[in-house]
């Protein structure tokens, strides 16, 4: 699960879980949220973790509106999409990963590398990290 500031690209957090529970992604949020990172609107897919009113209330409660892709429409999240194309075709696919540990360290690696080193074109060939920081 990663979230993802749209304008910018910038990964604003992730997690990993061998399950579908939905306790890895309302930790993942409700830990923006007390940093006091913030939008208008939150968008996901229909998966189970983010339709339980344990992940929607926290965000409802800060007035953010929430947005759910339509069933099998995958271009509702588009920038999203685009970011799990690029952790499978320029880490997961190159790498022999046998642990989760292993994933997880890395996934935290190649998180680094797209927000400050990977240029996007659609950003001008600036990184995630610069345009998210200079609208701050």
């Amino acid at each position: 699960m990663a979230v993802i500031d749209w304008y910018s690209r910038y990964v604003l957090t992730w997690s990993l879980s061998t399950t579908l529970e939905a306790d890895f992604c309302i930790e993942s949020v409700s830990g923006l949220l007390e940093q006091g990172k913030r939008c208008l609107i939150f968008n996901t897919d229909q998966g189970a973790q983010f339709t339980t009113m344990r992940f929607t209330k926290p965000l409802l409660a800060c007035d953010i509106r929430l947005s759910m892709d339509g069933r099998g429409r995958a271009l509702d999240n588009i920038f999203v999409e685009r970011l799990w194309r690029s952790v499978k075709y320029e880490y997961v696919y190159l790498q022999e990963i046998n642990t989760v540990q292993e994933a997880r360290d890395g996934l935290k690696a190649y998180f680094e590398f797209y927000n400050h080193e990977r240029l996007h074109q659609s950003l001008d060939y600036k990184t995630p990290a610069e345009v998210y920081f200079a609208n701050k």
